[in-house]
């Protein structure tokens, strides 16, 4: 003897509580995101609004004009001639930002040059050949480094790594974009490794099958179909890895020397935009050219952020698309 279970219709009251919890939950998200946009939108309103003044106040021009801050001046003496200077207190203030653009660049070449190769080899090492075991205690392991506070490991690079670095290879300053590259590469790797381990799992099994049936080797499986099949995604956090170091502040005020030096050696002090914005911008004059050039520093941030995105989204989305062969 069988027995048939047949459900009870629901009623129009539970329907309609049903219907206004999810109208409720869709406008809190709908309303979360706005005020998210709308934080962000303001902070950018007003940093612009207080940068604004460099380009527009007759004031702020009789110390600093987008020519000095960008175009070689005559600074220096005839013997040693300074073209970029950055020294915003004294009798003839220089507000030169290319010393900081360069120093910016030098400390995140360093450590995108260390930290990309060694993220990408451990991501592939951890979706391709750990066993489950081992890849069940690398992966966190590697992910807790981003919960370091970026002071401990500008203290770990001021205290140990300087001295190491200076003991090892001769160097003539303790505190240089070496050094501060490094310890902002120790920032960025699970940055990247997430990512790069994300993508590189997501890559179909069968093209892993298909591989090793045509006699590939593991290793070669790895490098020359997975990796190759998640260039999308190991292109975009390398792309995060380089908005996370060139935005870093605590990591670069304290280990690399905070020296405005317009210079392509690695071994010297550097400073950077962030570096400058967080050493100067709590005892600057409220309202003075100086404040006005140190908000500029951080529109010049944003802008150059937004732009590394930007040209990172359209890279990705043609990876993506000659990838899967939508560009045909």
């Amino acid at each position: 003897m069988s027995s048939t279970v047949t459900a009870l219709p629901a009623t129009s009251s539970s329907v309609a509580r049903r219907r206004a919890w999810d109208w409720a939950i869709e406008k809190s998200i709908y309303l979360s995101s706005l005020v998210a946009i709308a934080i962000i939108v303001l902070i950018f309103l007003f940093v612009g609004r207080e940068a604004l003044p460099v380009i527009t106040s007759p004031k702020v021009h009789e110390e600093v004009t987008l020519s000095t801050m960008f175009l070689p001046q005559n600074y220096g003496t005839p013997e040693a001639p300074l073209p970029y200077v950055w020294q915003p207190v004294g009798a003839v203030p220089k507000y030169s930002v290319m010393p900081l653009l360069l120093g910016s660049l030098k400390a995140t070449l360093i450590a995108m040059l260390f930290a990309t190769p060694l993220a990408i080899l451990a991501a592939i090492y951890t979706a391709e050949f750990a066993p489950r075991w081992l890849r069940e205690f690398i992966k966190p392991v590697i992910e807790m480094l981003a919960g370091i506070p970026s002071v401990v490991l500008g203290f770990f690079a001021l205290i140990v790594l300087a001295t190491f670095l200076q003991d090892t290879f001769d160097l003539e300053f303790r505190l240089n974009a070496i050094n501060a590259g490094i310890a902002l590469g120790l920032a960025v790797i699970p940055i990247v490794y997430t990512i790069c381990e994300d993508a590189l799992t997501a890559v179909p099994r069968s093209y892993r099958n298909a591989s090793l049936a045509l006699g590939a080797s593991p290793w070669q499986t790895a490098w020359k179909v997975v990796l190759p099949s998640a260039l999308p995604g190991v292109f975009a956090g390398f792309v995060l890895g380089f908005g996370r170091a060139i935005g870093e502040t605590m990591i670069v005020l304290m280990a690399s020397g905070n020296a405005a030096i317009t210079s392509w050696n690695f071994a010297e002090p550097v400073r950077t935009l962030s570096a400058t914005i967080a050493a100067e911008l709590g005892e600057v004059v409220f309202g003075s050219p100086h404040y006005h050039v140190l908000f500029f520093l951080g529109v010049l941030l944003f802008v150059i952020t937004f732009g590394l995105n930007w040209v990172g989204t359209v890279v990705v989305a043609r990876l993506r698309k000659r990838l899967t062969g939508a560009d045909r």
